[in-house]
């Protein structure tokens, strides 16, 4: 099913350190001085994703029972406000999209599907968009884009391809599928809105274009492949650009992160897999340049999703050993382990690095 590891009810939310203090015991919500948020999701089976949203005000989790479960967030506490439903199959991973298209959350299903919810008024949610039937096979993964290029969400499937999802400005919705490999497709990941392939990519002469959309995918090949739209005839392309030797998956991929930009010209993607590795592959010099890799650490799990610090210099590493860890480069570009955060329930599944939820 391009698998997603089952956990137990529970998640975490892992708080700074500087400000965590104990929270009230509410909706199952609890915390100690320094550590965690544990939240008992009240959820039927098995959680697999936890997102909290742009402002870190909503938490979002998926489930094994087909229903999503939204909690307002404030300080240490988690208020139960709603539980989604509509899909017919597991719920594997969910979206939220930036806030200038209003509190929009995507998910995605083991039924083929995926959905678009929307908060109309305070704890009232609508269905906005039902992309059912959207792939003959179970949908993996799913992320909305940069808002700069509108509200869009690609989302990746075990048929092999990869679906693009656009709102249009009729309030239809339009679909465009890249066909990844015949494996099977685990993850994806949108590069930033930045001019990162602006430095000795361009295909003008040497002036600045405009950014195009740019995903990366994680596949069952033990594979991550790049795959942009064409600005002239606005088909998904895959990049040329060569994955540099020294560091390879040798099994399946299960997630990949795109860092936020930081220095122009210089990208970053973080990928996990089966294998128990984690690989950091970075690119100077911008389109068309090659993709250097770097393992980061080889775990003694496999390594099942990935989330970068909005600063884009801490790495948030969820293994099948039930802990989460924070790793950040030196000066020397030696990655070193800086934080380790404990499964609460003592499972035996990798964490949701993003909200360092149990999956």
């Amino acid at each position: 099913i391009g698998g997603k590891k089952k956990k137990d009810k529970m998640a975490t939310a892992a708080m700074d350190p500087t400000t965590a203090a104990t929270a009230p015991q509410q909706n199952g919500a609890s915390s100690q001085v320094g550590g965690p948020i544990v939240v008992d999701t009240q959820h039927d089976d098995m959680v697999h994703d936890a997102q909290l949203d742009y402002y870190g005000c909503k938490l979002a989790t998926s489930s094994s029972d087909r229903t999503i479960k939204i909690y307002d967030v404030s300080g240490n506490s988690f208020t139960h406000t709603a539980t989604l439903q509509g899909h017919e199959g597991p719920v594997w991973e969910v979206s939220w999209s930036h806030p200038k298209f209003g509190i929009v959350l995507a998910s995605c299903s083991f039924d083929g599907s995926v959905l678009i919810h929307r908060e109309s008024r305070p704890q009232e949610w609508t269905l906005l968009h039902a992309a059912r039937g959207l792939h003959d096979s179970s949908v993996n993964g799913v992320s909305f884009a940069p808002h700069e290029f509108g509200l869009i969400a690609a989302a990746a499937s075990s048929d092999g391809r990869v679906s693009i999802l656009t709102h249009n400005e009729d309030d239809t919705w339009g679909v465009e599928y890249i066909r990844d490999n015949s494996l099977g497709v685990n993850a994806v990941s949108w590069a930033p809105y930045a001019p990162f392939n602006e430095i000795g990519g361009g295909e003008g002469e040497g002036a600045a274009s405009a950014p195009q959309p740019t995903v990366v995918t994680g596949g069952c090949d033990n594979r991550i492949r790049f795959w942009t739209r064409s600005a002239q005839t606005g088909q998904w392309d895959e990049e040329s650009g060569a994955l540099g030797s020294g560091a390879a998956h040798t099994d399946w991929v299960r997630d990949v992160a795109w860092a936020p930009a930081i220095i122009p010209g210089v990208d970053v993607v973080a990928s996990c897999s089966e294998d128990k590795t984690v690989i950091v592959w970075t690119r100077t010099g911008g389109r068309g340049s090659a993709w250097e890799p770097k393992l980061l650490h080889a775990f003694d799990a496999p390594v099942w999703r990935l989330s970068w610090s909005v600063t884009g210099s801490v790495l948030a590493v969820s293994s099948g050993d039930s802990s989460v860890t924070l790793w950040k480069a030196g000066l020397d570009g030696v990655w070193r382990q800086v934080s380790h955060v404990e499964d609460a329930a003592g499972g035996g599944g990798g964490g949701n690095a993003a909200a360092s939820s149990q999956q």
